[in-house]
């Protein structure tokens, strides 16, 4: 189901749709801040608290947690109802707590129920958004739509570094929290005032229907979003730390500053992988989209790890390149899963994905560092790597399971 203002093959650049992508992404793009400027002024707060490492992880995977925790359930109301005033209200939910942060927590136990408080808010406002872009949007022009919306979170993740570690060298850390907290905090009024569902939606789901674990198609999809993911987090977590370790990083003035400024650039990069990704899907083919960019970012991870860099022009510009492959499939994958069930489990089908996509994400940083501590990043970087190859065969099986000319095309095979 999508809006019937987008019949033609050029119909996602019709007014009506672009709107609501443009209300949708500013949403995200304000919410997303509060990801990431716990991560951004990170050392300080571990300074101020007295917080160990693992202390200091309790507070950071408290987000992470209150996120899983809420992703299906607010898939499943986004089926039922009217998504736009479930990510208005989610993305007032997340802000509300982060703001708190900044004012209130002196320590890991207050500062640990704000995050999952937060975590919880975030979950009614990515996925959710990704049912209300593919309500907007025919299958022929998902893809694009679809870039445009997840690569915005890359855009801000980045952002939110800059903005917050910014804000906090020139005044404090809970000034960058607050500051960012309240920027956030625009998103609920910006998407309920300015965002509107597609008219034609269909609003019937009537909870969590277990016949998408029948569904190979989609378990298939969600396998290539493991894979995605595995990597993903994977090397968002450890590439500071690996670039540092390189002598062209370690040669600069500042090696942990150098960094964390390419580990930041690298992240934003990320939003041209999934608009350039989702755009392909559209003319090329999904599958093949997806399979080259886990191929191509997987053998990457591998190289990285395998090669000395003297050069930080040619370790800038390998890496800055690798930021775009990584997200090229996120987009695609996203996409396959709404062509594969049915339109009225969309929200709920998207969150089963984010949850058990996300669940690899949460291992592959704790794999990578045993493996850094045996065999250095020699060893480390491939866990991550073949993890991403590994997914490629995971395209293979989804590729089985759907009809020929599924690249751009709606039909599929959902048998049991």
């Amino acid at each position: 189901m999508a809006a019937r203002e987008d019949r033609s093959s050029d119909g996602w650049i019709r007014r009506p749709n672009v709107r609501m992508l443009v209300v949708a992404s500013a949403t995200l793009l304000l919410s997303g801040l509060l990801w990431f400027n716990y991560s951004a002024v990170l050392p300080t707060v571990v300074e101020d608290w007295g917080l160990s490492g693992f202390q200091a992880g309790v507070v950071y995977g408290a987000f992470q947690a209150g996120y899983l925790l809420g992703v299906i359930p607010f898939g499943i109301l986004a089926d039922r109802y009217a998504p736009r005033s479930v990510i208005a209200v989610g993305a007032t939910v997340a802000a509300v707590p982060s703001l708190a942060f900044g004012v209130v927590a002196d320590g890991v136990l207050v500062g640990t129920i704000l995050r999952f408080l937060s975590g919880i808010g975030m979950a009614a406002v990515y996925t959710p958004g990704m049912r209300f872009i593919s309500e907007w949007f025919e299958a022929a022009n998902r893809g694009t739509a679809m870039g445009v919306y997840v690569g915005t979170f890359s855009v801000s993740s980045g952002l939110s570094f800059v903005l917050t570690s910014s804000i906090a060298a020139s005044a404090d850390w809970q000034t960058g929290i607050v500051v960012t907290s309240l920027l956030a905090l625009c998103a609920g009024p910006l998407m309920y005032a300015l965002g509107r569902d597609n008219p034609d939606r269909e609003s019937d789901g009537g909870g969590l229907d277990l016949s998408l674990l029948r569904n190979r198609s989609f378990l298939a999809g969600v396998g290539v979003y493991s894979a995605h993911n595995w990597e993903l987090f994977g090397i968002r977590n450890w590439l500071p730390a690996f670039l540092v370790s390189t002598a062209a990083v370690s040669a600069t003035a500042t090696p942990v500053a150098t960094a964390g400024l390419l580990a930041g650039l690298v992240t934003a990069v990320g939003g041209i992988g999934n608009l350039v990704g989702g755009w392909l899907s559209d003319r090329v083919g999904r599958l093949q989209i997806i399979a080259v960019a886990l191929a191509v970012s997987g053998a990457v991870t591998i190289l990285l790890g395998a090669l000395a860099w003297g050069s930080l022009a040619v370790l800038a510009a390998v890496v800055l390149g690798y930021g775009i492959a990584l997200t090229m499939d996120s987009a695609p994958t996203s996409t396959a899963i709404t062509l594969v069930v049915d339109d009225d489990q969309l929200g709920t089908a998207l969150s089963v994905q984010s949850f058990l996509g996300t669940l690899p994400g949460l291992v592959s940083p704790v794999l990578f560092g045993a493996a850094l501590d045996t065999g250095g990043f020699a060893l480390a970087m491939p866990t991550l790597g073949i993890g991403a190859l590994l997914g490629v065969g995971g395209v293979y099986l989804l590729w089985t399971t759907v009809k020929p000319g599924f690249g751009t095309a709606t039909q599929v095979d959902t048998a049991d």
